[in-house]
Parts: C-alpha cells; structure tokens; sequence
C-alpha cells in the first residue's frame, strides 16, 4: 500500500462506500463487489465504471487474471482519514490544529478531562520519538 503523505483527494459517497469494501475484505472482483449489495443492486457497468475512477485517481490498484481484474487497495483506510482531517484543518481552520482544538473547547464539544488526556497523550508521542 502506498504510504506517501501527498494530499489525498476526496472521495465521493459512493467511492467511500465502494473504498469502505476493499478495507474491510481487501482483494475482490467486481462481480464480488457486486455481491457485497442488497436489492436493488447496481447495475455491474456502473459499479465497474467507479472502480476504474478510483484506480485512475491512484486509491486501488489491480492485478491481471486474463481478461479480468482484481482491485485492491492501494492507500490505507488511516492515509485517507488523515487526508480527510487535513482537509478540514486546512479549508476551516487554516492550517491550525491549535483553532481546531479551541472550537472544540469554545463549543463545549470537549471537557477539561478529556483536554487534559490529549495533552498527556501528546506529550507521551513526543518522548516516544
């Protein structure tokens, strides 16, 4: 799996959804995909036609068994999650973690307990480096 730090782009609903698959039961053909659906399934072209989107954008990768392939993933569920906080930090916060962590405290969305096990968890990071 790829484990640059490039910025990752973002996905939509539906290639998520699709990416959510290959995280969970790695390799799988589309016709296994296609198993993974309840009624009423996507037609098998469509789901295909997102598959290929997600390779050209560099998420999955395959490999040849004649004329078919089978996907796999090629950037980490945690690469995208990353990707995805930087995004947010980057569009709403300008870059600053710190503005991050004072809306949260501002809106009451974390306690002085929960502030205080980031900090000590943080300062275990750095000493561990």
């Amino acid at each position: 799996m790829k484990t640059e730090h490039a910025i990752i782009e973002k996905l939509t609903a539906k290639e998520e959804e699709i990416m959510n698959h290959f995280w969970e039961r790695g390799e799988l053909f589309v016709r296994e995909l296609l198993d993974l659906y309840e009624d009423p399934k996507p037609h098998f072209n469509t789901l295909s036609t997102i598959v290929r989107g997600l390779e050209e954008k560099g998420f999955i990768g395959h490999n040849s068994f004649g004329n078919t392939y089978q996907y796999y993933a090629e950037i980490s569920r945690e690469d995208y999650k990353r990707g995805a906080l930087n995004r947010v930090v980057s569009k709403y916060f300008k870059n600053s973690y710190l503005g991050v962590v004072s809306s949260l405290i501002e809106e009451e969305e974390i306690s002085l307990d929960e502030l205080r096990k980031l900090i000590e968890k943080v300062e275990h990071s750095k000493i561990s480096k």
